[in-house]
């Protein structure tokens, strides 16, 4: 019994005419009526009697027409769902990603990635660094994002990385005197207020260094856990901040009430080194295919639209 036989089936018992039948299913009558005895052949009754010239249905065939139906359903829908499988229509995808880009860059980007793609479902759940590499290590997320330049940090052989290393720029208040210079260095900023993260991680280090090899002093007046925090503070005159370019990106797209901080390149140069992160040992989903080329050029053209 096969897939011809019975749509061949129950286009006869709908249409009433085996003539009707072949045109539908754009095949001939001699094809239709062969279909219709070896499917009879291969259950062992007669669907039909043969009475002058035509075939009318016994009994028993309209039991087995509920069964043909289901049948059929349920092969064109799962005929459907491979399609749509193929063609980035049906399925999902669950990123884990560190703070800042999870605020307004990921949500943005996954939201043109679904734009049409309805029955595609995603989830975006935010993490710090170190939990976004153990979260993709276990394979509980498809795809994460995350700073690898935090203390401790080991490259495990569960997860696949794709590092990207992204400039930090200067967050100046858009007023200040500085905002009218295109590069910023650490000696411009000698004994000034900073808004800088906790004091090991390696941004603050990188920081620290750079001052030093320009023998400026650093003066840390915030701290916070996270980049997008600091841009607070400069807003309001309180401080200057060295930030990674994503919570850049991030605070001028989406500022509300218009940016009132202005993003210049910093000298020596600090690093963030963001990393692309997928499972080792699961295999992609043609959707994570899909996505993670779109990530990894958003990452690029941020990284690129803020250097000197």
């Amino acid at each position: 019994m096969n897939l011809k036989q019975l749509r061949a089936f129950r286009e006869v018992m709908l249409t009433g005419s085996v003539s009707e039948a072949a045109r539908r299913l754009f095949r001939t009558q001699p094809t239709i009526s062969a279909l219709i005895t070896n499917l009879e052949e291969e259950i062992g009754f007669n669907l039909f009697e043969r009475r002058g010239g035509r075939l009318h249905p016994v009994p028993e065939a309209q039991f087995f027409l509920e069964e043909a139906h289901a049948i059929i359903d349920r092969l064109e829908s799962t005929e459907r769902i491979a399609k749509g499988i193929r063609n980035l229509e049906h399925g999902a995808i669950n990123i884990v990603a560190m703070p800042g880009p999870s605020v307004f860059l990921l949500p943005h980007l996954i939201s043109k990635f679904l734009e049409n793609r309805s029955e595609v479902k995603a989830s975006l759940f935010t993490r710090r660094a170190s939990q976004v590499v153990r979260l993709i290590s276990v394979q509980q997320y498809d795809v994460g994002l995350g700073d690898v330049s935090y203390p401790g940090f080991s490259d495990s052989p569960l997860v696949n990385h794709e590092m990207k290393h992204l400039q930090c720029l200067c967050a100046i208040p858009k007023n200040d005197l500085l905002a009218d210079r295109d590069v910023i260095t650490a000696a411009d900023l000698d004994g000034k207020p900073m808004a800088t993260l906790y004091q090991e991680h390696p941004n603050v280090v990188q920081i620290e260094d750079a001052f030093k090899s320009m023998g400026a002093r650093l003066n840390i007046r915030i701290r916070a856990q996270y980049f997008i925090p600091l841009l607070s503070f400069v807003e309001r005159g309180l401080a200057y901040a060295i930030v990674d370019p994503l919570s850049a990106d991030s605070y001028e797209r989406y500022c509300v009430t218009g940016s009132s901080v202005v993003f210049r390149p910093f000298l020596p140069a600090v690093y963030l080194i963001a990393s692309i992160m997928t499972p080792a040992h699961k295999p992609k989903s043609h959707l994570v295919e899909a996505f993670i080329p779109e990530l990894r050029t958003e990452l690029e053209l941020i990284g690129n639209a803020y250097e000197m």
